[in-house]
């Protein structure tokens, strides 16, 4: 998978893209992160990228020549499944679409800056806005970070244990949350494991980790 994120702030990705799963992706080959500096693409001497809003109002706004003249060469160089927007008024975010986007080739992120996008960025040259939550970042930089890790992680081969995958929230057809999970010691200053866990009846604990599950589902409204 190739990934390609446009951005006026691209230092932002260098810690959450050099360490962990993102990092030994990239090592493996199984992953290829390359941020793109809006600003080189800006016009003029001062390579401006941002303008004021016709129709008045505060605020600066990404401007469509620099964005359309970075997606342009991008396109020139290969096909790209995706070119997504980030921002809080898209399509929300799941485990769904993680699964999605993991399947594809090669995306295109936009990161959005100041007041927003020319809408006509949004009109023409953008085939997914996504968002992550509803309230506003400073820039879409983290949101893109978040979308990068959420689908990375489901490449074949990043996660050794590919079956710890399929027992994550969200990860089954039926959008579950995950059960409870308890490790060694069996009692902690009181505090103990459900024996249930520790009978080593397979079926028992299956069919417990079924219920607490449910229970989860109806206490946290989780829907796509």
């Amino acid at each position: 998978m190739r990934i390609d994120i446009v951005s006026l702030v691209p230092s932002l990705f260098q810690g959450a893209f050099s360490h962990c799963l993102i990092k030994k992706a990239i090592q493996q080959n199984l992953l290829q992160v390359y941020i793109h500096d809006l600003r080189s693409y800006g016009l003029g001497p001062r390579k401006q990228v941002d303008a004021y809003p016709y129709g008045g109002g505060s605020g600066m706004v990404i401007r469509i020549e620099p964005v359309h003249q970075c997606f342009s060469k991008l396109v020139r160089e290969r096909n790209y499944d995706e070119i997504i927007f980030m921002t809080p008024d898209g399509e929300m975010f799941t485990q769904k679409h993680a699964k999605f986007f993991a399947k594809k080739k090669n995306i295109i992120l936009l990161c959005g800056r100041y007041k927003g996008i020319d809408q006509r960025i949004r009109d023409h040259l953008i085939s997914k806005e996504i968002s992550i939550g509803h309230y506003i970042l400073s820039g879409g930089e983290l949101a893109a970070a978040v979308f990068v890790d959420s689908v990375v992680r489901l490449l074949p081969g990043v996660i050794h244990n590919q079956n710890s995958i399929l027992t994550d929230s969200f990860q089954n057809e039926t959008n579950a949350i995950a059960p409870p999970i308890y490790t060694r010691p069996s009692i902690y200053q009181g505090w103990k494991v459900p024996e249930v866990l520790l009978s080593g009846n397979h079926k028992k604990i299956k069919n417990w980790l079924q219920v607490k599950s449910m229970e989860l589902n109806k206490t946290l409204d989780f829907t796509d």
